[in-house]
């Protein structure tokens, strides 16, 4: 493996590109490599253990390799390693840093999350550190037309990450401590996290909302820099402030993601169901299960009748002008292709 560059640091290890190049001289493949310290290796085998458990579940970032590897780094100190898929895009924080999401990416991606967080919950286990940074952006590139006039459309795929710090439900978390009473990162933190530190399903569901909150703002979900400051409000059970601005439905998703009452926030697998997320779900059937092999969502079109019929050529006379004579101008000629046979979007 060769070192290619830093991906990021985190509380319990730092996560490097490397690409690894096979003695049969075919195309290098990329890896992102998470190493940490000797005592955080219990950290690492426990996330290690979660994502194996998650193997082959679509919106989980995967591992590969059947264990840690170890090793000395530069300094001659021991460390471990885990070798996981590299996202191209980079996480959703930096991706939002780049451009402005659309209504309709953004509802793409909140699809995409509780997709994930249905296989987490599903398996016993509680995120806890849901967050933009968490989230890794795969670019996916689809070929379209017949070569000719056909071009490359570009779309994106989210990946939940970093388990680090996931809790089974209904446990308490090892983090949660008196002077430092979050769970992960206090911005997405839920007000009941804060208040006994038990993780619950539902913690990851408010931590969706900030999320989704923040695609659609560009900004984070609270406007605190310092957990002092928000530490009064999530104590008091209050919620971001959802724009009016944004669209019915999602200002409806939102309210459901950011109750106070975390039962009222329902599942995963319930707001998967939810109006603001119909249209897509209606256009992109994919199973979400524990495990499986790799699932595609396909879209075909199925017509009743194939065979083609010829153009036709309607003569369309010039406009009059208004306000001056009209003057002679030849006939324009308007190719009309012939109407398509009714045909349905079948998924498949």
């Amino acid at each position: 493996m060769e070192f290619m560059k830093s991906l990021g640091k985190g509380s319990y290890g730092s996560v490097d590109l490397m690409r690894l190049t096979k003695p049969n001289g075919s195309e290098p493949c990329y890896h992102a490599v998470k190493t940490s310290y000797a005592h955080d290796y219990e950290t690492l085998r426990k996330e290690f253990r979660i994502l194996s458990k998650l193997r082959n579940c679509p919106r989980i970032v995967q591992t590969l390799g059947s264990s840690l590897s170890r090793g000395v780094n530069d300094y001659g100190v021991r460390v471990y390693k885990m070798s996981m898929e590299y996202a191209a895009g980079g996480s959703l924080a930096s991706f939002m840093e780049t451009r402005t999401l659309s209504d309709s990416m953004i509802r793409d991606f909140t699809l995409m999350i509780l997709q994930g967080l249905v296989s987490v919950h599903s398996h016993g286990y509680v995120h806890c550190d849901l967050k933009p940074e968490n989230l890794l952006v795969f670019p996916r590139h689809e070929y379209e037309g017949d070569g000719v006039g056909g071009g490359v459309k570009s779309t994106y795929e989210l990946k939940i990450t970093d388990f680090g710090m996931s809790t089974k439900a209904g446990e308490e978390s090892e983090f949660w401590e008196f002077d430092s009473p979050f769970l992960g990162t206090p911005l997405y933190m839920s007000p009941e996290s804060v208040q006994d530190g038990v993780a619950e399903r539902a913690l990851d569901l408010w931590s969706l909302g900030c999320i989704v909150l923040e695609m659609y703002t560009g900004e984070p979900a609270w406007p605190f820099a310092d957990s002092e400051d928000l530490m009064p409000e999530l104590l008091n059970g209050n919620a971001p402030e959802i724009p009016q601005s944004l669209p019915f439905d999602a200002r409806q998703f939102l309210e459901t993601c950011l109750a106070r009452k975390p039962d009222e926030r329902g599942s995963a697998e319930e707001l998967l169901k939810h109006q603001f997320l119909r249209k897509v779900s209606d256009q992109k059937k994919e199973m979400v299960t524990g495990a499986g092999g790799k699932r595609e969502s396909v879209v075909v079109v199925k017509s009743k009748d194939t065979t083609k019929k010829p153009l036709r050529v309607k003569i369309i006379p010039p406009k009059p002008l208004q306000f001056k004579r009209s003057a002679h101008r030849p006939l324009r000629l308007k190719i009309i292709p012939p109407k398509p046979p009714g045909c349905r979007l079948v998924p498949v």
